[in-house]
């Protein structure tokens, strides 16, 4: 699986982190593999492109939940976009 090749390639990468960061980058990994069919019709001849994106929108996904929460708690809408 195309998955497991790249994570392999980032082994090296891997070991020059902290062990808190390996953990990081190992469940970064862990969400795009919850992407796998879109990924797989990408059509993308560069396969780390589309997991990649995989990771950032499970990690959007995660923040605009966060954001909607805290929103909620404070009554406050949180603009993204500053005047």
């Amino acid at each position: 699986m195309a998955l497991m090749e790249e994570e392999s390639e980032w082994k090296g990468f891997r070991k020059c982190l902290e062990r808190k960061e390996r953990k990081i980058l190992d469940g970064m990994f862990d969400k795009s593999r919850l992407y796998i069919p879109s990924c797989m019709y990408s059509a993308n001849p560069i396969v780390i492109y589309p997991i990649f994106l995989s990771m950032l929108l499970h990690h959007y996904r995660e923040l605009s939940e966060i954001v909607n929460r805290v929103e909620q708690l404070t009554g406050e809408r949180y603009d993204t976009i500053p005047k």
